[in-house]
């Protein structure tokens, strides 16, 4: 294991268990050391700190463990099988109402770099750094382990490490099941999809939106594969309408609706601020869940006018007494920012509007309480008078 070599001075985020070190902090890296190597972290007097991989850009180390003595086979069985346990004890492992989950969530389970999804019978795999993906067979190896040799096991690696083809099933193939969330069923194409095919991480606020929905006229902006138009029919809706500008997502939308209650949806190909801009004001509820505007700091200021553009024309156009449901799943954009900018947007509509709720992710997407940047998934409920 080569070893990178720490600055003396900054040692402190160490001692906050922060899983990142940035590449100011680095003092000296071993030669030969490779992109996606997993390396030892010392500081000057030659101490083990951390386990990790290494890779040369901004974040030049991604932690995986703080204890310096480890292997990474031991790092991963422990902390992938702990990941289980923890979802087990959620009551998301055997679940008839709910069969898809997330099993590794990066950094919030302690694995950067890493997301597994479980859908029913398969496990999608989702490498997003070299050092990670470098391990697919021994991360196959564990989840064999856990779950059995029947689990069909596919890799969606970033485009960046690993183009997706049909040749990243390291074992099984598409399988046609009935995937389950909260009772409603879903199709879920885990090949082309989005993310490993479907929004995992809003199933606890679909199932909020619910009490708001009963008789009432609702329109989801930014909706990919309908799963809040799928939960305000199922409350009772008088009405509902579902707006991407992807004509794939519609389709499966529509699919969606025919799957759950045997009948045609309203799916709009549209860009979704385009359509607002002139829009119907008969919706009394309004959903945006827009896609991250900025994956990356250089984006903020773009990302924080384009939340700004959307959520003014929502307030706009929504009905008086309205519930508006906004989201803003950019990392870069925090809690502050994301309430910061709804605000100077109801101040442009000129109109009264109170919290109703703060949302944020379910529990298998946890939040690792020493980085806050795992806190990516910002929610308001808004009352509109």
């Amino acid at each position: 294991m080569n070893k990178v070599t720490i600055k003396p001075q900054r040692e402190a985020s160490l001692q906050r268990f922060h899983p990142w070190i940035f590449s100011g902090s680095i003092h000296s890296v071993e030669k030969g050391t490779k992109n996606g190597d997993v390396i030892s972290l010392i500081n000057v007097k030659g101490e083990k700190l951390a386990v990790g991989h290494y890779f040369d850009g901004s974040i030049a180390v991604r932690i995986l463990s703080f204890d310096g003595n480890l292997t990474i086979e031991e790092i991963l069985k422990t902390k992938i099988k702990s990941a289980y346990s923890y979802r087990k004890q959620l009551g998301l492992t055997e679940n008839d109402q709910t069969n898809m989950y997330r099993l590794v969530h990066a950094e919030g389970d302690g694995l950067p770099g890493l997301i597994i999804d479980i859908y029913g019978s398969t496990a999608v795999i989702q490498c997003h750094t070299v050092g990670m993906y470098q391990h697919l067979p021994l991360l196959t190896e564990i989840l064999t382990c856990i779950y059995g040799d029947q689990l069909n096991i596919f890799d969606k690696s970033s485009d960046l490490i690993n183009e997706a083809t049909d040749k990243n099933y390291i074992r099984g193939s598409y399988v046609k099941e009935d995937w389950i969330e909260n009772g409603y069923h879903f199709y879920i194409d885990w090949e082309k999809g989005q993310k490993t095919g479907f929004f995992l991480d809003q199933r606890n606020n679909r199932a909020t939106l619910q009490k708001y929905c009963q008789g009432k006229k609702v329109m989801n902006l930014f909706s990919y594969s309908g799963g809040f138009s799928i939960y305000a029919q199922g409350a009772g809706a008088e009405k509902v309408v579902s707006v991407d500008a992807s004509a794939s997502a519609n389709e499966i939308c529509k699919r969606n609706f025919q799957l759950n209650f045997q009948t045609e949806h309203e799916a709009i190909t549209a860009d979704a601020l385009d359509y607002m801009k002139e829009m119907s004001n008969e919706f009394d509820v309004i959903i945006l869940d827009p896609p991250a505007f900025a994956k990356h700091l250089s984006a903020k200021h773009k990302a924080i006018q384009a939340y700004k553009r959307i959520n003014y024309q929502a307030i706009r156009h929504i009905q008086k007494g309205g519930i508006l449901f906004t989201f803003s799943c950019s990392q870069v954009i925090d809690a502050l920012t994301f309430r910061d900018t709804v605000v100077a947007a109801g101040i442009e509509a000129g109109r009264s509007i109170r919290i109703v709720q703060q949302l944020s992710q379910p529990e298998d997407h946890p939040i690792n309480l020493f980085h806050p940047e795992s806190n990516y998934l910002k929610g308001l409920v808004l009352w509109i008078d």
